[in-house]
């Protein structure tokens, strides 16, 4: 099939995924694959999760857009298991970039200031606000002048903390860098962060859209780093595959987004506030503790990786991981000889071999999945 009515801004592998069960996508040739990507962190609870299905095929029968107009039970019921106990407010978005884009103008109008701190290698979208905070010339080639007042500094450096001054709104950033290579942060850099941010009135915001809602084995990643942001966003696996997203901000946040400073038209709308409720409802502490026993499988396996020529280093947490390879094994040319024996993975800056396996996934199929790579990996 040639796609030729539609923007060519994806470069599309030659097969359509046509159904999908489990862990397990079949294309439209009849290949099945083993799928490590989770349509990019999205499906982690995998393909025909029953209890999402149920809840959106009941609200199909009620209503599907209401409008933001007027109240919403089932809003107030995602944003109440979001935040816990909390003292915490939400604002629901379509998608990962439209809620930075909404924490980028809450930090503005919050403190009154409009200068920005992201780092390197960050990914935060592809709209002009969550464009501008993605320290990713490639991303932003071509669409100059951005947002004016954001500036960028080295990850996981500490010379980066004298530029998180008075001046600042914020600083905006990821526990792991997911796009830009499946960085993790260093616990103690990302203390000295939020301390700095503290003694100069700077809101810290962490991007949580692939990090989140499980995806390392605490609902958000920060968590398992001992954070305490003042605004985090959520996105990709909030709804396992509706397009949702949610800036979640501290209460005291909440009198600089009255009501005419900011909406949506589609945004909480019932079908994936309904999916998002089944989602998080499944995100259990032992459903937690679960993907955290498995993650031990993961990374016991991937240690062996090491000793591969074809591989410079393995970084990530939990169920995100990068496989750092050498420059004469291109990413793209592993990705399709592993699509050939039935596995789908992703790629990231830096020629990383990027894995997000579905939450659900099971100790024999990671093993049998990682196993395919290092054989694959072991022939270059």
């Amino acid at each position: 099939m040639s796609m030729t009515h539609v923007f060519p801004t994806y470069e599309r592998f030659p097969f359509e995924p046509i159904s999908g069960n489990g862990v397990v996508i079949t294309d439209n040739n009849g290949q099945d694959y083993l799928d490590f990507t989770s349509g990019i962190g999205v499906c982690s609870l995998g393909y025909q999760n029953t209890k999402v299905q149920n809840a959106v095929q009941v609200q199909l029968t009620k209503l599907w857009h209401i409008s933001n107009l007027y109240e919403n039970h089932l809003q107030e019921s995602v944003a109440s298991l979001l935040v816990g106990d909390e003292d915490k407010m939400v604002f629901f978005a379509n998608s990962g970039t439209e809620a930075n884009e909404a924490a980028l103008k809450l930090a503005r109008k919050a403190t009154g200031k409009t200068q920005v701190l992201s780092f390197h290698h960050s990914f935060h979208g592809r709209t002009y606000g969550s464009m501008s905070m993605t320290g990713n010339p490639g991303v932003q080639a071509g669409y100059a002048p951005l947002v004016p007042d954001i500036s960028f500094a080295d990850y996981n450096d500490d010379a980066s903390l004298a530029a998180i001054t008075d001046d600042l709104a914020a600083v905006i950033l990821e526990v792991i860098q997911g796009e830009g290579g499946v960085i993790v942060g260093d616990q103690d850099w990302l203390h000295k962060v939020q301390d700095k941010c503290q003694a100069t009135h700077t809101l810290l915001i962490i991007d949580e859209v692939q990090t989140g809602i499980g995806r390392t084995g605490y609902k958000f990643a920060y968590q398992g780093f001992g954070l305490d942001p003042d605004i985090v966003t959520s996105a990709k696996a909030l709804a396992n595959g509706l397009p949702v997203g949610a800036m979640i901000g501290k209460s005291k946040l909440g009198a600089a987004f009255g009501p005419g400073s900011h909406g949506s038209t589609f945004a909480g709308n019932p079908l994936t506030m309904a999916a998002a409720e089944a989602v998080l409802t499944q995100l259990t502490p032992s459903f937690l503790e679960q993907v955290q026993t498995k993650s031990a499988v993961i990374w016991d396996t991937l240690n062996k990786f090491d000793s591969l020529d074809a591989v410079k280093s393995v970084s990530g947490k939990g169920f995100m991981v990068g496989i750092h390879l050498a420059e004469a094994v291109p990413v793209n040319s592993v990705i399709q000889e592993l699509q050939k024996k039935g596995l789908l993975t992703l790629s990231a800056v830096g020629n990383t071999l990027r894995l997000l396996p579905p939450l659900v996934m099971s100790e024999d199929d990671l093993s049998s999945g990682l196993q395919t790579i290092y054989e694959t990996l072991s022939e270059k």
